[in-house]
């Protein structure tokens, strides 16, 4: 069984289109640590000096520098149970249940309101402004597993974890041209804009909760802003890394997508990876009672007290088509 979605809704800027000409992908037999591989006859060489965005580079390393810190500080089990609330806070309901199911795919709608506050909660992962995330992420459904894709497995396991954040675009695409339906919101835009604002604005707060409750200001920022938002990125790149690697899949997609267990009990269902290839609109992605997906029980959970609406459920048949 093909996995098909004509009789779903697009978006309006059309980057996650299923109207894609079909591209064949070959099995990925080959591990390959580093971003640098052979795809398609030709020598792919990813990271290059003067490719590299050093503001992203910059970020990311001074915050894992910021999570070594835990070794350093007094430990506090209140500052490691606040990492564990805002984890699930930013990664679960930010990133995943926002940034990706509702920007993205607009698997349900909600109020602005709502939708303004789960945005606030994705920014706090410094994950780039959400406007270039949503971009970026539609690009990777529209090219997944190609050259074109932004981090393409094919290019390595590394590239496509992290080593794609450190560099800028190879074909010069601005990711935010793919979700120009999101900037003729104003709201979201002041957002987008300010995105970097917030993460100072909780550390400011986790300091002072840390100080005058136990005199460790220091530890519950390490905590609450290092460990947890060091944590979230892995686990979003675990998706686009050993989710397109190691796993089952249910449906025969024209990617690599897997569906990885692991990956989706760390990341809220997110590593049900190939049920959502399949039906990249679908709100669910565990499709089968024990691929276990919390996003989509916060979803029916909204839906029941009405702050959400229009939930979008899978339509694709449950017959298992293993592929390899």
């Amino acid at each position: 069984m093909s996995a098909q979605l004509e009789d779903q809704p697009v978006l309006e800027n059309p980057v996650t289109s299923e109207t894609q000409p079909v591209v064949e992908v070959k099995p990925l037999r080959k591990f390959t640590l580093f971003g640098r591989a052979v795809v398609n006859e030709k020598r792919i060489d990813k990271l290059s000096f003067d490719k590299l965005d050093w503001v992203n580079l910059s970020g990311i390393c001074s915050l894992h520098i910021l999570a070594l810190g835990a070794f350093f500080v007094p430990f506090s089990w209140a500052a490691f149970s606040s990492s564990m609330v805002l984890w699930w806070l930013t990664g679960g309901l930010g990133i995943c249940l926002c940034y990706h199911r509702l920007l993205t795919h607009r698997s349900f709608q909600t109020s602005k309101a709502m939708e303004y506050f789960l945005v606030i909660m994705g920014v706090l992962n410094w994950q780039g402004p959400p406007i270039r995330w949503v971009g970026g992420h539609r690009l990777h459904h529209k090219h997944s597993d190609t050259d074109d894709d932004p981090h393409t497995p094919y290019h390595g396991f590394t590239w496509a974890h992290v080593l794609w954040c450190f560099t800028k675009d190879e074909c010069g695409r601005n990711a935010r041209d793919a979700a120009k339906d999101l900037q003729r919101d104003k709201g979201l835009m002041f957002l987008d804009r300010w995105h970097s604002v917030p993460q100072f604005i909780l550390a400011g707060i986790l300091f002072a909760i840390g100080h005058f409750w136990q005199d460790m200001g220091l530890t519950w920022v390490v905590w609450g802003v290092g460990v947890r938002t060091i944590f979230v990125y892995h686990v979003t790149w675990f998706v686009n890394s050993a989710s397109h690697t190691w796993g089952y899949r249910t449906f025969k997609t024209e990617d690599d997508s897997r569906n990885n267990w692991w990956v989706a009990l760390v990341s809220f269902g997110e590593g049900w990876h190939n049920n959502h290839h399949a039906e990249q609109r679908s709100a669910a992605h565990g499709m089968r009672w024990w691929e276990v997906d919390m996003t989509w029980w916060t979803i029916l959970a909204m839906e029941a007290l009405g702050l959400a609406t229009d939930v979008v459920r899978p339509k694709l048949a449950r017959e298992t088509i293993v592929v390899r």
